[in-house]
């Protein structure tokens, strides 16, 4: 393993690559997502809404209460509800 002022080279490399290739598995999944979504919507389905359950489901149950609470509140303040 060289070293460069304190930098151990291959390890730097190793990190690097590491990064990389979970970058291009990021953009891959992310590829993915996008082609179900683009399946969802042509049976009919409301994406906006599909991402807000997404979204919602990956909360726990208490924050996902208190954003809900918030919400309402909001949304009777501007006479919506």
């Amino acid at each position: 393993m060289e070293d460069f002022n304190g930098v151990a080279s291959d390890r730097l490399r190793s990190f690097i690559e590491r990064v990389e290739r979970l970058e291009h598995e990021k953009k891959v999944l992310a590829e993915d997502i996008k082609e179900v979504y683009s399946e969802a919507k042509s049976a009919g389905f409301d994406v906006k809404i599909m991402r807000q359950i997404v979204k919602l489901r990956g909360m726990d149950a208490s924050d996902r209460q208190e954003a809900e609470a918030i919400l309402d509140l909001y949304m009777q303040a501007l006479g919506m509800v």
